[in-house]
């Protein structure tokens, strides 16, 4: 996935009081927050309880449109796109991202490749629902870019 990978941060999502997933950010040498775009990095989600992916896709769809625009049309092609890419998850499954510059994101479940979105509109929105400074989760994407102690 990717070379010589260290963790940035990790912290944990709770939404209404309940633990949903542990997230963990991975990137390479050189790395820099103010250049995502640039960087090949993974985003690690270890759910903790279970999920139907179509669920999973249409909340990545809600927050997405917190960080950027997108119309109704990209909306329903990229919900497909992640039900494929996704997979039902149950407590303790991880579901991984990596971000592919200029090309999209590749995913994984377990550790296993279940597909890839060639778009990196997608990628740059999706991976935005936690590294974008219009996140929903401040204080988690603190924690992933290892800002968390500031």
């Amino acid at each position: 996935m990717l070379e010589k990978p260290r963790q940035a941060g990790s912290g944990l999502y709770s939404w209404w009081g309940f633990d949903v997933y542990r997230a963990s950010l991975w990137v390479e040498p050189g790395f820099d927050v103010a250049s995502l775009a640039r960087h090949r990095y993974a985003l690690e989600l270890q759910y903790l309880r279970n999920f139907k992916a179509r669920d999973i896709a249409e909340r990545s769809i809600d927050e997405m449109r917190r960080v950027g625009s997108f119309s109704d049309a990209q909306a329903q092609a990229w919900v497909q796109a992640m039900q494929t890419a996704f997979m039902d998850v149950a407590s303790g499954d991880r579901l991984t991202g990596v971000h592919l510059p200029g090309r999209g994101a590749q995913f994984y479940f377990n550790g296993k490749p279940t597909g890839e979105i060639a778009d990196a509109e997608f990628a740059r929105l999706f991976f935005g629902i936690w590294l974008s400074d219009r996140t929903s989760a401040p204080k988690l994407r603190l924690a992933l870019l290892g800002q968390g102690g500031r």
